[in-house]
């Protein structure tokens, strides 16, 4: 698969439900394996109303499309989904009334932490995810399918110098809280229901040198095990939740 057809592909069932759901006008066409009969499941019911041409496929062809992902019989030929500009970002700020929670991802490359962090950030509450243009995972169709559907529906905002983001971030009011397994604190020590930017660095290489030095504080997960760090996508669930959990409990009181 070409990176132009990575990103004009969304396989699985509950990915491609919620394209049609969100964007249908842009699927193109649809690929269904041919031993898969029709049914009434929500997704090909969406088919069907958004009157989708679909082809009836074997599944050596339909694998080779989706290059082996677990593709549940679908895949959809899409108008590929651009990320957000950075003026995106603002007007999602200027327009929201309650303390925003924002997800940053400092150069994360591999593309199914970049849709397991979409789908947590939505789940989460996240206002929106931004990464950097340059050396970040695409919104591939393997980043869509891990996201299960949360690329359709939470902001992912692409930035050409992210340092400067978060400069204009702190100007909004929002403090920027870097993950660092060296830092002193520990995530349950930290307020999160102030306007808060969760900045998480890239695999293996943690912040960059630019976006420490931007971060209001470092936070740390406390870890029992011999594991050094864990995944980017499980530290960004765990942090994110440790904030909806305090956010619950302060609109509950």
């Amino acid at each position: 698969m070409s990176g132009d057809d990575a990103l004009s592909r969304v396989y699985g069932r509950h990915a491609a439900h919620a394209l049609l759901q969100r964007r249908a006008k842009s699927v193109r066409a649809a690929w269904v394996l041919d031993s898969l009969a029709d049914s009434d499941e929500p997704v090909f019911n969406a088919l069907r109303q958004a009157d989708v041409p679909v082809q009836r496929v074997a599944a050596d062809k339909l694998n080779a499309l989706c290059e082996g992902g677990v593709h549940q019989g679908i895949c959809l030929d899409v108008v590929p989904l651009a990320a957000e500009g950075e003026p995106a970002l603002w007007r999602l700020l200027d327009n929201i009334e309650t303390a925003p929670l924002v997800l940053v991802l400092d150069g994360v490359q591999d593309p199914r932490n970049l849709g397991a962090c979409l789908r947590t950030a939505e789940a989460a509450g996240c206002l929106a995810v931004v990464i950097p243009r340059d050396k970040s995972a695409p919104l591939s169709a393997t980043a869509r399918k891990a996201a299960v559907g949360a690329a359709e529906r939470v902001p992912l905002v692409r930035v050409g110098n992210l340092a400067r983001t978060l400069d204009t971030l702190a100007e909004y009011g929002i403090w920027r809280v870097g993950a660092a397994g060296e830092a002193e604190q520990v995530h349950t020590a930290v307020d999160f229901c102030v306007p808060t930017a969760l900045v998480m660095g890239a695999e293996g290489r943690g912040l960059r040198r630019l976006t420490r030095d931007r971060c209001d504080l470092l936070t740390r997960i406390p870890l029992v095990g011999e594991a050094g760090s864990l995944n980017v996508s499980v530290a960004a669930g765990v942090l994110l939740f440790e904030a909806a959990r305090q956010r619950a409990l302060s609109l509950a009181s």
